[in-house]
């Protein structure tokens, strides 16, 4: 059984624990929930074997590279650091609810990189410029940092669903406070902001020692400072402004709309990034 075999099975297991978690939600079955953690659990478990598998598959083959090359292996690392984080965070809330929010991150992700035709999931040399050992700690910690900011898109939906739904009965009552969810939203929008800013550090280092320079104004480079900002603006309004609740949310929203540009909306540009498709 090969490494993508692995991960399209990974696909299904994580679509099963998005199916689980809304039942649970929806006809208010705590059994439902637990088996779509179960799920989650073994889907976490698959995508860390395909993971180590595929690094395994491509010392075979004679290019020993870290599996985080191009957008087929980002998808499945942003599968797998989602998938971890909004199950930390389930089994430490004891909130089965913050999961039906977050759980078709990973899956749509995952289903994205398994059945795109247009995907390729072929292991491939690295080109000159990727073969550094800045590589690793660039993408580990940007994609930490979308992580981050999926799970915090994720919450502040929540948050504003919770608005519209009646919070007395019903599924609305079936959503944690709004305290916790605002809570839980800065949190993860400070874990991702720290990573995103260590990962734009390193990948200026590195692009010093590929490139001779820090900074080129590069399209993705660009969009990750656009990002930076708008999270920066978000912090900065939490903390002196005192901002809470439905802004936060929708900054939030914005937010991780500029990361999914960062993420995918570059690579159809041209620049020193275009090799991310």
């Amino acid at each position: 059984m090969n490494s993508s075999l692995i991960l399209s099975i990974v696909t299904f297991v994580y679509a099963l624990a998005t199916v689980l978690y809304i039942s649970s939600w929806i006809f208010n079955k705590s059994l439902l929930g637990k088996i779509g953690t179960a799920s989650t659990l073994a889907g976490i478990i698959g995508n860390i074997a395909g993971f180590i598998l595929r690094w395994v598959e491509s010392y075979q083959q004679g290019i020993g590279h870290a599996p985080l090359s191009n957008l087929y292996e980002s998808l499945v690392f942003f599968s797998l650091t989602t998938a971890i984080i909004y199950i930390v965070i389930e089994r430490r809330t004891r909130e089965i609810t913050i999961s039906v929010f977050a759980s078709p991150l990973p899956f749509i992700a995952m289903a994205y990189a398994s059945l795109s035709p247009n995907m390729n999931d072929r292991i491939q040399p690295l080109i000159p410029a990727l073969k550094s050992n800045w590589l690793i700690a660039h993408v580990i910690t940007c994609f930490l940092g979308y992580a981050g900011f999926a799970v915090a898109c994720g919450l502040s939906i929540m948050y504003l669903s919770k608005q519209y739904m009646n919070s007395s009965e019903g599924m609305g009552a079936r959503i944690p406070s709004y305290d916790m969810i605002d809570e839980l939203t800065y949190q993860m929008i400070m874990f991702g902001f720290l990573f995103l800013s260590v990962g734009i550090i390193t990948g200026s280092v590195w692009a010093n020692s590929a490139w001779g320079s820090y900074w080129s104004w590069d399209p993705k480079e660009t969009w990750s400072l656009i990002t930076w900002f708008v999270y920066a603006l978000l912090l900065h309004t939490r903390l002196m402004k005192g901002w809470q609740g439905k802004r936060i949310a929708y900054i939030s929203i914005i937010g991780f709309a500029a990361v999914l540009f960062t993420y995918f909306g570059v690579n159809y540009l041209p620049g020193l990034h275009s090799y991310g498709q």
